[in-house]
Protein backbone atom coordinates (compact mmCIF):
# COMPACT_ATOMS: atom_id res chain seq x y z
CA UNK A 1 0.00 0.00 0.00
CA UNK A 2 1.12 3.43 -0.80
CA UNK A 3 0.54 5.93 1.79
CA UNK A 4 3.84 8.07 2.56
CA UNK A 5 4.10 11.28 1.72
CA UNK A 6 0.00 11.63 1.58
CA UNK A 7 -1.74 14.14 4.15
CA UNK A 8 -1.82 13.26 8.14
CA UNK A 9 -4.73 13.88 10.05
CA UNK A 10 -4.82 16.22 13.16
CA UNK A 11 -7.99 13.93 14.53
CA UNK A 12 -5.12 11.31 16.36
CA UNK A 13 -5.32 11.52 19.85
CA UNK A 14 -2.54 10.06 21.31
CA UNK A 15 -3.68 8.73 24.85
CA UNK A 16 -0.64 5.95 25.78
CA UNK A 17 0.21 5.93 28.82
CA UNK A 18 -2.76 7.64 30.38
CA UNK A 19 -4.03 6.72 33.58
CA UNK A 20 -6.95 4.70 33.19
CA UNK A 21 -8.77 5.78 36.53
CA UNK A 22 -11.64 3.89 36.47
CA UNK A 23 -9.53 0.66 37.04
CA UNK A 24 -8.68 -2.53 34.41
CA UNK A 25 -11.80 -2.95 32.44
CA UNK A 26 -13.19 -6.68 32.94
CA UNK A 27 -10.61 -9.08 31.05
CA UNK A 28 -12.11 -11.89 28.72
CA UNK A 29 -12.13 -14.62 31.12
CA UNK A 30 -14.23 -12.43 33.76
CA UNK A 31 -17.08 -14.86 34.97
CA UNK A 32 -15.79 -18.03 34.06
CA UNK A 33 -13.44 -20.64 32.88
CA UNK A 34 -12.68 -20.35 29.10
CA UNK A 35 -10.36 -22.47 26.62
CA UNK A 36 -6.98 -21.40 25.18
CA UNK A 37 -8.15 -21.94 21.77
CA UNK A 38 -10.98 -20.45 21.83
CA UNK A 39 -9.76 -17.06 23.38
CA UNK A 40 -7.48 -17.44 20.52
CA UNK A 41 -10.13 -17.35 17.91
CA UNK A 42 -11.49 -14.43 19.81
CA UNK A 43 -8.66 -13.07 19.54
CA UNK A 44 -7.85 -13.12 15.95
CA UNK A 45 -11.59 -11.78 15.45
CA UNK A 46 -10.84 -8.79 17.68
CA UNK A 47 -7.67 -8.09 16.52
CA UNK A 48 -8.25 -8.32 12.81
CA UNK A 49 -11.23 -6.02 12.76
CA UNK A 50 -12.44 -4.70 16.00
CA UNK A 51 -14.79 -7.46 17.22
CA UNK A 52 -15.17 -7.41 20.90
CA UNK A 53 -13.61 -10.72 22.39
CA UNK A 54 -16.39 -11.22 24.38
CA UNK A 55 -18.79 -11.25 21.46
CA UNK A 56 -17.23 -13.59 19.46
CA UNK A 57 -16.85 -15.76 22.84
CA UNK A 58 -20.56 -15.95 23.24
CA UNK A 59 -21.17 -15.78 19.39
CA UNK A 60 -19.59 -19.75 19.60
CA UNK A 61 -21.72 -20.59 21.92
CA UNK A 62 -24.51 -19.69 19.74
CA UNK A 63 -25.65 -16.54 21.98
CA UNK A 64 -26.20 -12.95 20.61
CA UNK A 65 -23.25 -11.42 22.62
CA UNK A 66 -23.03 -8.81 25.40
CA UNK A 67 -25.17 -5.43 25.28
CA UNK A 68 -22.99 -2.05 25.40
CA UNK A 69 -22.60 -0.86 28.99
CA UNK A 70 -22.05 3.12 29.51
CA UNK A 71 -19.50 4.68 31.87
CA UNK A 72 -17.82 7.55 32.22
CA UNK A 73 -16.27 9.92 29.44
CA UNK A 74 -13.20 9.70 29.16
CA UNK A 75 -10.69 12.41 30.21
CA UNK A 76 -9.12 14.88 27.97
CA UNK A 77 -6.52 13.63 25.69
CA UNK A 78 -2.15 13.90 26.72
CA UNK A 79 -0.91 17.16 26.24
CA UNK A 80 2.64 15.30 25.06
CA UNK A 81 4.01 15.50 21.78
CA UNK A 82 2.41 13.43 19.23
CA UNK A 83 4.72 10.72 18.70
CA UNK A 84 6.15 9.84 14.92
CA UNK A 85 7.04 6.30 14.33
CA UNK A 86 5.91 4.71 11.59
CA UNK A 87 2.73 3.14 13.21
CA UNK A 88 1.89 6.38 13.96
CA UNK A 89 2.19 7.89 11.14
CA UNK A 90 0.37 5.48 9.51
CA UNK A 91 -2.67 5.34 11.19
CA UNK A 92 -2.79 9.19 10.64
CA UNK A 93 -2.46 8.89 7.31
CA UNK A 94 -5.31 6.41 6.66
CA UNK A 95 -7.35 8.52 8.95
CA UNK A 96 -6.57 11.23 6.88
CA UNK A 97 -7.66 9.63 3.49
CA UNK A 98 -10.47 8.51 4.64
CA UNK A 99 -11.51 12.14 5.84
CA UNK A 100 -10.93 13.34 2.01
CA UNK A 101 -13.27 10.51 0.62
CA UNK A 102 -15.94 10.35 3.24
CA UNK A 103 -15.78 14.46 3.21
CA UNK A 104 -16.18 14.59 -1.21
CA UNK A 105 -19.27 11.76 -0.50
CA UNK A 106 -21.24 13.54 1.53
CA UNK A 107 -21.07 16.78 0.12
CA UNK A 108 -22.06 14.91 -3.20
CA UNK A 109 -25.42 14.57 -1.32
CA UNK A 110 -25.75 17.96 -0.02
CA UNK A 111 -24.78 17.07 3.68
CA UNK A 112 -21.00 17.64 5.53
CA UNK A 113 -19.28 14.71 7.06
CA UNK A 114 -18.54 15.60 10.99
CA UNK A 115 -14.88 13.99 11.03
CA UNK A 116 -14.25 10.93 13.64
CA UNK A 117 -11.30 11.44 16.25
CA UNK A 118 -9.33 8.57 16.31
CA UNK A 119 -7.65 7.45 19.87
CA UNK A 120 -4.64 5.45 20.25
CA UNK A 121 -4.34 3.71 23.44
CA UNK A 122 -2.26 0.96 25.48
CA UNK A 123 -3.80 -1.39 27.95
CA UNK A 124 -7.46 -0.01 29.02
CA UNK A 125 -9.44 2.93 28.31
CA UNK A 126 -12.51 4.54 29.00
CA UNK A 127 -14.81 5.07 26.33
CA UNK A 128 -18.66 6.65 26.38
CA UNK A 129 -19.50 3.18 25.44
CA UNK A 130 -17.77 1.65 28.31
CA UNK A 131 -14.04 0.25 28.78
CA UNK A 132 -11.93 -0.56 26.38
CA UNK A 133 -8.65 -2.65 26.00
CA UNK A 134 -6.45 -4.42 24.10
CA UNK A 135 -7.68 -7.60 23.42
CA UNK A 136 -10.62 -5.60 22.30
CA UNK A 137 -8.94 -4.52 19.56
CA UNK A 138 -9.58 -1.26 17.11
CA UNK A 139 -13.24 -0.46 17.80
CA UNK A 140 -16.14 2.24 17.00
CA UNK A 141 -18.04 4.07 19.92
CA UNK A 142 -21.05 6.31 18.61
CA UNK A 143 -21.35 7.51 21.95
CA UNK A 144 -18.54 9.74 21.39
CA UNK A 145 -18.04 9.45 17.74
CA UNK A 146 -14.08 8.29 18.01
CA UNK A 147 -12.63 5.20 17.05
CA UNK A 148 -10.22 3.77 19.63
CA UNK A 149 -6.87 1.55 18.82
CA UNK A 150 -4.00 0.14 20.79
CA UNK A 151 -1.01 -0.04 17.95
CA UNK A 152 0.19 -3.04 19.27
CA UNK A 153 -2.26 -5.19 17.09
CA UNK A 154 -0.39 -4.51 14.14
CA UNK A 155 2.33 -6.58 15.70
CA UNK A 156 0.38 -9.01 16.58
CA UNK A 157 -0.88 -9.44 13.25
CA UNK A 158 1.97 -9.76 11.68
CA UNK A 159 4.11 -11.81 14.24
CA UNK A 160 0.91 -14.30 15.35
CA UNK A 161 -1.23 -14.45 12.89
CA UNK A 162 1.03 -13.72 9.91
CA UNK A 163 -0.76 -10.95 8.48
CA UNK A 164 2.06 -8.70 6.93
CA UNK A 165 -0.42 -6.04 4.90
CA UNK A 166 -0.23 -2.88 5.35
CA UNK A 167 -3.82 -2.59 3.44
CA UNK A 168 -5.28 -5.27 5.38
CA UNK A 169 -4.48 -2.63 8.30
CA UNK A 170 -6.45 -0.11 6.94
CA UNK A 171 -9.40 -2.01 6.22
CA UNK A 172 -9.78 -2.40 9.88
CA UNK A 173 -9.28 1.47 10.71
CA UNK A 174 -11.93 1.88 7.33
CA UNK A 175 -14.30 -0.84 8.58
CA UNK A 176 -14.64 1.35 12.07
CA UNK A 177 -15.11 4.48 10.30
CA UNK A 178 -17.72 2.78 8.36
CA UNK A 179 -19.36 2.38 11.26
CA UNK A 180 -19.16 6.08 12.13
CA UNK A 181 -20.94 6.90 8.65
CA UNK A 182 -24.04 4.40 9.71
CA UNK A 183 -24.26 6.21 13.08
CA UNK A 184 -23.93 10.21 10.95
CA UNK A 185 -26.54 8.75 8.27
CA UNK A 186 -28.97 7.25 11.18
CA UNK A 187 -28.52 3.70 10.05
CA UNK A 188 -27.14 1.82 13.51
CA UNK A 189 -29.54 4.37 15.28
CA UNK A 190 -32.44 2.75 13.33
CA UNK A 191 -30.89 -1.03 13.96
CA UNK A 192 -30.93 -0.29 17.17
CA UNK A 193 -34.20 0.84 17.76
CA UNK A 194 -36.00 -2.08 15.82
CA UNK A 195 -33.57 -4.42 17.37
CA UNK A 196 -36.09 -3.56 20.67
CA UNK A 197 -38.71 -5.17 19.26
CA UNK A 198 -37.16 -8.08 17.88
CA UNK A 199 -36.30 -11.96 18.63
CA UNK A 200 -32.71 -12.48 19.10
CA UNK A 201 -32.38 -14.49 15.93
CA UNK A 202 -33.67 -11.83 14.51
CA UNK A 203 -31.37 -9.40 16.36
CA UNK A 204 -29.12 -11.02 14.86
CA UNK A 205 -29.65 -11.00 11.63
CA UNK A 206 -29.58 -7.23 11.54
CA UNK A 207 -26.21 -7.33 12.77
CA UNK A 208 -24.82 -9.24 10.38
CA UNK A 209 -26.65 -6.46 7.72
CA UNK A 210 -24.96 -3.94 9.62
CA UNK A 211 -21.32 -4.98 9.83
CA UNK A 212 -21.55 -6.03 6.12
CA UNK A 213 -22.76 -2.81 5.41
CA UNK A 214 -19.24 -1.24 7.10
CA UNK A 215 -17.02 -3.81 5.15
CA UNK A 216 -18.88 -2.45 1.76
CA UNK A 217 -18.05 1.03 3.24
CA UNK A 218 -14.70 -0.06 3.59
CA UNK A 219 -14.82 -1.20 0.41
CA UNK A 220 -16.12 2.02 -1.18
CA UNK A 221 -13.57 3.70 0.79
CA UNK A 222 -10.52 1.92 -0.88
CA UNK A 223 -11.85 2.60 -4.31
CA UNK A 224 -12.16 6.11 -4.34
CA UNK A 225 -8.87 6.83 -2.05
CA UNK A 226 -7.05 4.58 -5.03
CA UNK A 227 -9.08 6.93 -8.02
CA UNK A 228 -7.67 9.95 -5.92
CA UNK A 229 -4.04 8.37 -4.79
CA UNK A 230 -3.44 5.46 -6.13
CA UNK A 231 -2.72 3.50 -2.81
CA UNK A 232 -3.27 0.39 -3.97
CA UNK A 233 -0.31 -2.05 -4.92
CA UNK A 234 -0.10 -5.76 -6.11
CA UNK A 235 -1.38 -8.41 -3.74
CA UNK A 236 -3.16 -5.63 -1.40
CA UNK A 237 -6.99 -6.17 -2.24
CA UNK A 238 -6.18 -10.22 -2.43
CA UNK A 239 -4.81 -9.65 1.44
CA UNK A 240 -7.74 -7.53 2.53
CA UNK A 241 -10.12 -10.50 1.16
CA UNK A 242 -8.14 -12.78 2.86
CA UNK A 243 -8.74 -11.51 6.19
CA UNK A 244 -12.15 -10.86 5.93
CA UNK A 245 -12.61 -14.47 4.98
CA UNK A 246 -10.36 -15.39 8.38
CA UNK A 247 -12.62 -13.81 10.34
CA UNK A 248 -16.15 -14.97 9.13
CA UNK A 249 -18.70 -16.36 11.95
CA UNK A 250 -18.64 -19.51 10.21
CA UNK A 251 -15.19 -19.93 10.03
CA UNK A 252 -14.63 -18.93 13.72
CA UNK A 253 -17.47 -21.31 14.98
CA UNK A 254 -15.89 -24.00 12.82
CA UNK A 255 -12.46 -24.07 13.95
CA UNK A 256 -13.86 -23.74 17.72
CA UNK A 257 -16.40 -26.35 18.18
CA UNK A 258 -16.59 -28.14 14.65
CA UNK A 259 -20.47 -27.01 13.76
CA UNK A 260 -21.73 -23.73 12.30
CA UNK A 261 -25.02 -22.31 14.00
CA UNK A 262 -25.94 -19.91 10.98
CA UNK A 263 -29.33 -17.85 13.59
CA UNK A 264 -26.18 -16.99 16.13
CA UNK A 265 -23.97 -14.96 13.25
CA UNK A 266 -23.68 -11.45 14.19
CA UNK A 267 -20.70 -9.97 11.49
CA UNK A 268 -21.48 -12.50 8.51
CA UNK A 269 -19.82 -15.28 6.70
CA UNK A 270 -16.05 -15.55 5.55
CA UNK A 271 -18.11 -15.56 1.68
CA UNK A 272 -20.67 -12.35 3.01
CA UNK A 273 -17.61 -10.39 4.43
CA UNK A 274 -15.24 -10.97 1.10
CA UNK A 275 -18.98 -10.05 -1.12
CA UNK A 276 -19.92 -6.93 0.46
CA UNK A 277 -16.48 -5.24 0.44
CA UNK A 278 -15.60 -6.37 -3.24
CA UNK A 279 -18.74 -4.81 -4.05
CA UNK A 280 -17.60 -1.30 -2.74
CA UNK A 281 -14.28 -1.13 -4.28
CA UNK A 282 -15.92 -2.74 -7.34
CA UNK A 283 -18.22 0.02 -7.78
CA UNK A 284 -17.57 2.74 -5.22
CA UNK A 285 -21.03 3.79 -4.47
CA UNK A 286 -23.01 4.22 -1.38
CA UNK A 287 -26.51 2.85 -2.61
CA UNK A 288 -24.96 -0.56 -3.68
CA UNK A 289 -23.85 -1.36 -0.12
CA UNK A 290 -27.64 -1.26 1.20
CA UNK A 291 -27.38 -4.56 2.64
CA UNK A 292 -31.01 -4.02 4.06
CA UNK A 293 -32.43 -4.09 0.71
CA UNK A 294 -30.44 -7.24 -0.70
CA UNK A 295 -32.08 -10.46 -1.40
CA UNK A 296 -29.19 -12.53 -0.63
CA UNK A 297 -26.49 -10.91 1.73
Amino acid sequence: MKWEGNRESDNVEDRRGESNSGGSPRGILGGGRIGIGTIAIALVASYFFGINPMTVLSLLSGGSGPSQSVSQQPSEANNQAPANDRSTRFVRTVLADTEDVWDKIFRASGKQYVRPKLDVFTGSIRTACGSGDTASGPFYCPGDQKVYIDLAFFQTMRDRFQVNSEFAQAYVIAHEIGHHVQHLTGISDKVDQQRNAMSEKQGNAASVKLELQADCFAGVWAFHANQARSILESGDIEGALKAASAIGDDTLQRQARGQVVPDSFTHGSSEQRVRWFTRGIQSGKLNECNTFAASQL
